[in-house]
Formats: C-alpha cells, structure tokens, sequence
C-alpha cells in the first residue's frame, strides 16, 4: 500500500510539473495568436489612411498645393496613433474631425489642433497664435495644440533658452534655429501668452507629411509596426521559459506533497505493528516526523530535477520521474552495499527491481493520462491501475511460474547454443563450395581453348546437366553443330 502511495504521488507531482510548463506553453500560444489579430488591425488603420489620402485629399486635390499636407497630416496623425494603440491591443482612440471648425482630431474626447506650417520661421507658432485669436477659448476648454516633431523640438529649445545662450549658440546654419528665429518665438510666447505645455509634438515630422513622399512613410510605419510586433513577441517567448521562481514554486509543492506522503505512510506503518494513533510515543512521533523531512527533502530534489529535465531536455515528466526515482533508489542501495547490508548479486537484482518498477510507473501514467486527458487525474489513476496489475502479476510470478521460466531460459540458452554450431558448420560449408564454384569459373573461362573447355565440362558438371546433354568429346561436338 505504502509503494503503491508512493508511486502515485511521484507521478502526481510529475504531472503537475507538466501541466505547469504547459499552462506557460498555452499562454504563449494564446497570446501569439491574440497578436496576430493585433498586428492584422494595426496594419488596417495604415492602409485605410493610405486610402482616405489617395482618394479624398490627393484625388480632390483638398486644400491645394499649399495646404493639402495639412490635411495629409491629419489623417496621417489618426491612423498612425491608432495603428500604434491597435499593435498593443488597445482600441483606437483617435477620430479625424475634418468639418473647418476649431478642431482636426479628437483624441479620447479631447480636442486637438494641428500646426504643419513652415512659412514664417516660427515652427508653426505664429499660426497658432492666429488660431488662438480667432478662437481664444480653445485652451480654457481644454484644447492641444500640435506641430510637427522637429517643429517641437526646436520650439522646445528656443523656448528655454536665454538671449545670452541664444546669442552664443544658434548660428542660423543648416543644424539648427537661427538667433532671429529665437527672438521671432520669444516674442510670440510672451505676446500670446501660449505655454509650452499647451504644444505638443505630431507623431511625424513635416517632410514625412508632403504629398510625394506619403506613401514612403505610410510604408515606414508599417516596417516600424512589425518590428514593435517582433518585440511583443520576444517578450511572450521570454515569460514563457522556465524560471527560478516558477522553479522555486515547483520545489516547494513537491517538497510538501512528498514530505505528506511519507508523513502518511509512516503512520500507516507504525498502526499495522498494532499501535493505536492515541497510544504513540515521543519515539514514534519523532521516528515518523524524522521520515517526513527526509520525504520533503527528496520531494524538493525532485521537483528542481523533473522541473529542469522536462524544460531543458527532451524528456517527458512521466520519463523523468522514473529517473528521479530509479537514481533516488539506487543512491540507496549503493548506500546499503557499502554499509555490508547486501551482496553485489544482491545490489543488481535490487536496482533492476527498481528501474522496472519505475518503468511500470511511467508507462502507466502515460498511457493513462491518454486514455483520460484530465490534468493530473488521467496520470495518478493510469499509475495507480498498472501498479496495482503490476504488483499482482510479480506476486503471482514469485511463486510456480518463476520456476517454468528459469527452465524456458534455459531451454532456450541450450538451443541458441545448438543453433550457433549449426550455423558455424553451414557458413563453413558455403564457403568451401563456393570456392570450389569460383575454381571452376576460373576454368570455363580461360583464354586457353583447351583448359577453357575441360572447365565448362566441370562447370556443367557441377550446375548438374546430364552427362549425355555435356559436350565432353569431339564426336559429342560434331555431332552437336554438323547434324
């Protein structure tokens, strides 16, 4: 009953030590495939942008030539925020208003402007400053303002910069602001009284935005979609491997069940010598805690191997807790051997019981876990089941029937011995008649005419044609090709 126990919390652990590593396989799995949907629907907010640009800003030609990467700009900005939430999974969040009011896009409610104008030398400020005149409520209702990324950054840098470092560092060149850019948006921000923070920067940059180079940077995005895609990826992959924590957690459970099942079988022990539970003493409440820490010690070495083989191996966990258990009884017995407790003949016979009892446990378990696909359960009652047969049919063994096989074997072992000589003498056999067969090839076919024809003689001989049907003489020859 106590083996049986055993056995069957082994297996349990090493089935739960494989449902936990499946429970991260699923999740990887679930969430590659929840990514593809994310990916397929970042990529449709691109190309539905793609289309309102070609088909109702280019084609209509909206806001002619001056004015239309404005408008692109716009669209651009709602499909590629939106594309860049839909890659994440989250909803889209951003609506392009396009009615000539105050507002370009709504953005989770709130309103916001777009600035792409280069004329001036102010990054779009002094367009804002407009908007901000006719409109001068915009920003008490809680309205953005928003320029091109690079228009930003420069505003950024004029805003806080003194006259002093302005004077000293902005020389106007191809690299950046000029020092009477600086004194044109300082002017602008004091006389408006726009803050800073009341601007913010476009997903895009103004060259991205114009009507030649759309399609490219559409293009760009969706190259720069599926490499945040790869990169979600990576991180799903990198939360699906083995852990030391998830380890840690394995060890712990093991330990526990491994270290209950020996408090179990201990009891069961001490009451079938016929102590009653009540009557136990210090000795044997001791005797039988001392056999459940060295349960829950073996318990934690095992979870850490099945956990490490079933994760950096190709082993199944029923595969490796029979290793686990075959190494963790032949540790014992080549314990007990060099104690003088057994013999060598007495150590073999022993591990060999070990690794077909383990054997019996695995293939139970699998077979067991197929025949009822439940986690856990299919494996413990498969185990269970071929056990208890096992442990019957090795009873039942031990008894007449061992006899009759050690007599079977050995019936076998003298005949294999009959066979083998027999085998020696017809190979001898073989090899004499076909050397005798080649000499006479050898014969039949020599460039002498004469020893050429006393060797077909012999050849003809020896395949067994008649001796009447053999061409041996010169009347047999002539008779042959004149008649």
């Amino acid at each position: 009953m106590s083996k049986l126990l055993k056995s069957t919390q082994e297996q349990a652990i090493a089935a739960w030590v494989t449902l936990v590593n499946q429970q991260r396989i699923d999740a990887l799995l679930a969430s590659c495939t929840l990514q593809d949907v994310h990916l397929e629907n970042a990529l449709q907010h691109v190309h539905e942008a793609m289309e309102t640009i070609s088909e109702f800003v280019i084609e209509r030609n909206l806001g002619g030539l001056k004015g239309m990467h404005g408008f692109i700009a716009e669209v651009t900005e709602v499909g590629v925020a939106n594309a860049r939430e839909a890659i994440r999974g989250n909803a889209p969040a951003s609506i392009w208003v396009n009615d000539n009011g105050p507002t370009d896009i709504l953005r989770a409610g709130a309103e916001i402007q777009q600035k792409f104008v280069a004329a001036g030398g102010t990054f779009s400020l002094q367009a804002i400053v407009s908007h901000l005149e006719k409109y001068p409520d915009y920003l008490e209702r809680g309205g953005t303002y928003q320029v091109p990324s690079d228009f930003y950054a420069s505003l950024k840098q004029l805003h806080g910069m003194s006259q002093e470092e302005a004077t000293r560092t902005l020389t106007g060149d191809v690299n950046g602001p000029s020092y009477a850019q600086w004194k044109r948006v300082q002017a602008l921000f004091v006389k408006s009284g726009i803050s800073i923070d009341s601007i913010e920067p476009s997903k895009l940059e103004y060259a991205q935005v114009q009507r030649g180079v759309i399609a490219q940077t559409m293009s760009g995005e969706a190259d720069a979609l599926a490499g945040v895609d790869s990169g979600i990826r990576a991180q799903a992959y990198g939360l699906s491997l083995p852990s030391v924590r998830e380890a840690a957690k394995v060890s712990t459970f093991a330990a526990a069940a491994e270290g209950a099942t020996a408090f179990v079988a201990a009891v069961i022990e001490k009451r079938r010598t016929g102590v009653k539970l009540r009557d136990f003493t210090s000795s044997d409440w001791s005797e039988v805690v001392g056999k459940s820490s060295h349960g829950a010690a073996k318990g934690g070495v095992r979870g850490i191997s099945l956990y490490t083989l079933t994760n950096f191996t190709a082993t199944s966990s029923a595969v490796a807790s029979a290793l686990v258990t075959v190494a963790f009884g032949v540790a014992e017995q080549a314990h007990r051997l060099r104690s003088g407790d057994i013999t060598e003949l007495e150590f073999i016979e022993n591990t060999e019981y070990l690794a077909i009892d383990a054997a019996v446990s695995a293939l139970s378990s699998i077979i067991g876990q197929a025949v009822i696909p439940m986690p856990v359960f299919g494996a413990v009652i498969g185990n269970a089941v071929g056990m208890i047969l096992f442990k019957c049919g090795k009873d039942a063994l031990s008894r007449r029937e061992v006899a009759i096989i050690q007599q079977f074997a050995a019936a076998q072992q003298a005949l294999d011995l009959r066979l083998s000589a027999e085998h020696t003498r017809l190979l001898a056999d073989l090899e004499d008649s076909f050397s005798n067969y080649l000499t006479v090839i050898d014969l039949a076919f020599s460039p002498e005419p004469q020893a050429a024809l006393l060797g077909s003689v012999k050849l003809a001989k020896k395949l067994g044609v008649p001796t009447e049907q053999i061409l041996d003489s010169e009347k047999k020859i002539a008779a042959y090709f004149l008649s």
